[in-house]
């Protein structure tokens, strides 16, 4: 089983991929929030700063763009391929209002005819593993069967399937019963994403679904960056592990992880405000996972100050241990 890093806005920028790399190994591919094409065919600093090699030694990692215009798409990913990557992979998937109102991530979804347009014109122009990561529609999980007869038309290197619709977000529950059908019909490799938050979680799927090579975490990883090291500890033991899914995070480990990201934004970042402000993004899903978090997530959203966010979170790491819930509460 091959495990990846999905994508999230804000938090899985390079300074934390470098840090989750170089303390809980086992991830096979990393992707980079999305990169969004536009007319003058130029990458933000920010964009750049996210994709240079340096920023990403020794790291696998997959960028990740958005567009539903073929020769933008076309002409963003060489440029970069001249990064040296060789896979990039098509955002279908983000339900981001702002994004949809353009037909782009889901958005595009319900347009099949111009997707598949766009899917014939991108494939023929590129020389380079291009995979999707995809909703299963728009409005309906009905639409997916003409959307997966699309991309079966395509060399797709890797499908990812979040099998929820637009307009569930991220709430209701992920429609296995659509991603059971697609696992049968797809003619290209397919990789499962959604609600997988624990190491039952992630044991119940491959059981389940023992065919699907590979699975997408985010979320739940974010909250606990040792999610993949458990699950494959389970894997190696031959058993499957209850829902204590963390006795084998270390909060020595988790502390120098926190530290490392912490020093690295003040590094890049100007003034207090600014950093502390990437720390709560983090904060937000990483607090469950000690006891007693709740007073300590409020005490950090109040802040401003560096020196009050240092003594919060050491009072943090002195007072509570590592929580083993079954399932974090985002």
């Amino acid at each position: 089983m091959k495990y990846y890093f999905a994508p999230m806005e804000g938090v899985t920028g390079y300074i934390y991929r470098n840090a989750h790399h170089k303390f809980f190994p086992g991830i096979d591919k990393y992707y980079t929030p999305f990169v969004a094409t536009n007319q003058n065919l130029k990458f933000k600093t920010r964009e750049i700063n996210d994709l240079l090699p340096e920023h990403n030694q020794g790291i696998p990692l997959v960028p990740q763009v958005i567009s539903n215009n073929a020769t933008h798409f076309v002409e963003m990913v060489k440029q970069i391929q001249e990064f040296g990557y060789e896979e990039v992979n098509l955002n279908l998937g983000c339900p981001s209002g702002t994004v949809v109102s353009k037909f782009k991530g889901s958005g595009f979804l319900a347009k099949p005819d111009d997707l598949d347009v766009f899917l014939d014109e991108i494939y023929s122009k590129l020389d380079v593993k291009l995979s999707i990561k995809t909703r299963i529609g728009k409005d309906s999980p009905e639409e997916f069967k003409r959307i997966l007869a699309i991309y079966n038309k395509y060399p797709v290197y890797e499908l990812t399937i979040h099998p929820r619709i637009r307009a569930d977000f991220y709430k209701n529950k992920p429609n296995l019963e659509v991603f059971e059908e697609a696992v049968k019909e797809s003619k290209n490799p397919i990789c499962y994403n959604g609600d997988l938050f624990t190491v039952e979680d992630c044991n119940q799927f491959h059981e389940r679904f023992p065919e699907v090579p590979a699975v997408m975490l985010g979320r739940g990883l974010i909250r606990n960056p040792n999610l993949v090291l458990d699950t494959l500890h389970g894997e190696t033991q031959g058993i499957i592990m209850n829902c204590a899914a963390y006795q084998t995070l270390d909060k020595k480990v988790l502390k120098q992880f926190h530290d490392q990201i912490y020093h690295d934004y003040q590094e890049v970042m100007s003034g207090d405000i600014n950093t502390i402000h990437k720390m709560k993004e983090l904060w937000h899903y990483m607090s469950s996972l000690f006891t007693n978090y709740e007073q300590y997530e409020k005490k950090i959203k109040r802040t401003n100050k560096l020196s009050d966010y240092d003594r919060i979170i050491a009072e943090l790491f002195r007072n509570e241990e590592i929580a083993h819930e079954a399932k974090p509460g985002f």
